[in-house]
């Protein structure tokens, strides 16, 4: 049977399986999607197999692999190019090809924000921040101020919006960085089950700044985090992850798959917020 799959380190809290294998049954394919937990020292060793697997039909990618997989992919298609990272890997004729679909998502999330010359603040520095700023560039944002834990990482995002007005932020800055942003975005994994929880100065800096603005968490599991918590009590638009979670399968699974996937229904949504990732 043909599969896809989602690779990465962790992996169990991924939702991905769920939204594929509802739109296989949805739309009478014989395929699988399932997760695989790939540690960073096995990345190489898992492509290679994977090639030699004639149902095999690519993978997603997630923390913290979508960076590191890009020197070992044959070729990358121009956003994954522009962007500097794949979350979706596809065997074609060529060989393994690398997509950027995260921005698809992006957009399924921001496209309804006003953001032309206007300021967004962005959580992360990874490769979720990267298709984050690239999306904000495209969109013809003002000013964009960067907030990491990692400075010099959040530095190498900058040729990724040329020509912004872009400045980075430590997180004990926070409340500078997301003062007049009409879009408050936390695209690294604090808050993820399993990973560390997001620091308080941060959700501080949301609760004074988030009033009329979109807070926007990229994380997925789960569903309503207490960076979404935080700026709803203060006024803000919270958009989840599941958002852009189901805008970048989509794309992805035709990928896979070679079908559309079915439009976004209340049954996959009310699926990806009441079934467990870990049901089989």
């Amino acid at each position: 049977m043909i599969f896809a799959e989602v690779i990465g380190d962790p992996i169990a809290q991924s939702k991905s399986p769920l939204i594929h294998k509802y739109w296989l049954e949805r739309l009478g394919i014989a395929g699988d999607y399932v997760r695989t937990r790939v540690p960073s020292d096995e990345l190489a060793s898992f492509l290679d197999g994977s090639r030699s697997d004639a149902n095999w039909r690519g993978c997603n990618v997630t923390i913290p692999h979508k960076q590191a997989v890009v020197p070992l992919l044959d070729r990358l298609d121009a956003g994954a190019k522009a962007i500097g990272a794949v979350n979706c890997v596809v065997r074609e004729n060529v060989g393994l090809v690398g997509y950027n679909t995260d921005i698809d998502g992006i957009a399924a999330a921001l496209d309804s924000t006003e953001l032309r010359g206007r300021k967004a603040a962005l959580i992360g520095a990874g490769g979720a921040a990267r298709a984050v700023v690239a999306y904000l560039a495209s969109r013809g944002v003002g000013r964009i101020a960067l907030v990491a834990r990692n400075l010099e990482r959040a530095e190498t995002l900058r040729p990724r919006a040329p020509g912004m007005d872009t400045h980075v932020f430590g997180f004990d800055d926070a409340d500078v960085a997301f003062g007049g942003a009409v879009a408050i975005i936390n695209a690294s994994p604090l808050g993820m089950a399993g990973a560390n929880p997001m620091p308080q100065s941060l959700l501080d800096a949301v609760r004074s700044h988030a009033a009329g603005a979109t807070v926007f968490d990229l994380v997925t599991t789960p569903a309503e985090t207490d960076f979404l918590l935080a700026g709803a009590a203060a006024g803000g638009h919270p958009v989840d992850g599941l958002t852009m979670l189901v805008g970048q399968a989509a794309r992805a699974f035709e990928l896979f798959f070679g079908a559309p996937a079915p439009p976004p229904d209340e049954t996959l949504r009310d699926l990806l917020t009441t079934v467990s990732p870990n049901s089989p």
